[in-house]
C-alpha cells in the first residue's frame, strides 16, 4: 500500500518495512551467519504466538522471513523497568518449553553454546585478534581454568539448556498494548537459560544508568526465576559471571562472518563486551 523502505541493512541482515492494507508488515532476509532464525522464529511462534513476533510467512531455502507488526519498542518508552517486570517470566516460561527441543534447533543450525561446549569456545575466543589491551588479553588468557570451573559448577546445578535470545534489550521487546513481545531471534543459541539477562541487565545500566546495585535487579531477577522454582539465587549468580564471557564467545561467531571493512564498526561494540567480560576476571 506504499513505498517498501529499508530500515536497517546490516552484513548479518537486512530489514524491511512493508506498509499493507490495514497496517505494517516486516520483511527480513537473513545473511548466512544467522540462516537459521526464520525456522528457529517460526518454530517459537508456532508454540509461543502470544510472546514472539507473529510470523507471516517464512522461506527456510532462502532465509527469509515475513513478520506482523509487534508494536512499540519499550526503548521508545525508555525502556522502563517495569516493562521487564512484566515480561521476564513469560520469557522464562517460553525457556522452559522449548528445554524439549534444544537438540531439534541444534539441528537446524543454532548455535550451539552448551555448557560443554564453553571450554573451547572460550579457546577460540583467545584465538581471535581482539580489540582489547595486551593486559586485558593476558587476564582473559589467565582466567581460562576459573572459566572452565564456572561452566562445570552450572553444569552440576541441573538447569537444563534451552534458547537463549543473547540480544535481550530495549530494541528487542515491544508491547503491542496488552502482551509483550519479543522480537529479532539471529543472536540465539542453545545455552544455559540465565545467560539471556547479561543484555538485559547491560542495557539498564548503560541506557537508564542504574547503579549495579539498584533495587531494580533484584526484582528482575527474582521475577525470571520465580518460573524456575526458588533457592536458584547462587545459580542466578554464577551464571551472570559466566555470561559475560559466553557472550563474548557467541559475538566472535557474528565478527569472524563480516568483511574485513566492517569489522572497526563492529569492534566499537564488541569491545565493551570484551571489557564487561575483563572486569569479571577481578
Amino acid at each position: 500500500m506504499g513505498a517498501i523502505e529499508t530500515t536497517h541493512d546490516r552484513p548479518w541482515a537486512t530489514v524491511m518495512r512493508v506498509p499493507v492494507a490495514g497496517g505494517v508488515t516486516w520483511f527480513k532476509a537473513c545473511a548466512p551467519v544467522q540462516a537459521f532464525e526464520p525456522r528457529l522464529t517460526a518454530e517459537l511462534f508456532a508454540r509461543w504466538p502470544d510472546r514472539v513476533t507473529e510470523v507471516l510467512a517464512v522461506d527456510e531455502a532462502r532465509s527469509w522471513l515475513l513478520l506482523g507488526d509487534a508494536g512499540i519498542a519499550v526503548g521508545d518508552r525508555g525502556n522502563p523497568p517495569e516493562a521487564w517486570l512484566a515480561a521476564l517470566a513469560s520469557y522464562a516460561e517460553l525457556q522452559q518449553g522449548e528445554t524439549a527441543y534444544a537438540l531439534d534447533h541444534i539441528d537446524h543450525g543454532v548455535p550451539d553454546l552448551r555448557m560443554a561446549a564453553l571450554p573451547a569456545g572460550y579457546e577460540r575466543l583467545l584465538a581471535s585478534e581482539l580489540p582489547l589491551a595486551r593486559d586485558d588479553v593476558n587476564r582473559l588468557r589467565d582466567y581460562a581454568p576459573r572459566f572452565t570451573e564456572l561452566c562445570a559448577a552450572l553444569a552440576e546445578l541441573g538447569i537444563p539448556e534451552s534458547v537463549q535470545h543473547d540480544d535481550l534489550h530495549k530494541k528487542n521487546l515491544y508491547s503491542d498494548g496488552g502482551n509483550y513481545r519479543i522480537v529479532d531471534w539471529g543472536d540465539s543459541s542453545i545455552a544455559h537459560p540465565f545467560f539471556s539477562l547479561v543484555e538485559t541487565f547491560r542495557f539498564l545500566q548503560e541506557f537508564n544508568h542504574l547503579a549495579p546495585d539498584d533495587r531494580w535487579f533484584r526484582r528482575l531477577r527474582d521475577a525470571y526465576l520465580e518460573p524456575w522454582g526458588s533457592g536458584l539465587e547462587e545459580t542466578f549468580e554464577i551464571a551472570m559471571r559466566a555470561g559475560w564471557f559466553v557472550h563474548a564467545i557467541a559475538w566472535t561467531r557474528q565478527r569472524d562472518a563480516l568483511p574485513l571493512e566492517a569489522q572497526a564498526d563492529f569492534d566499537k561494540a564488541f569491545g565493551i563486551i570484551l571489557r564487561r567480560a575483563v572486569a569479571q576476571t577481578g
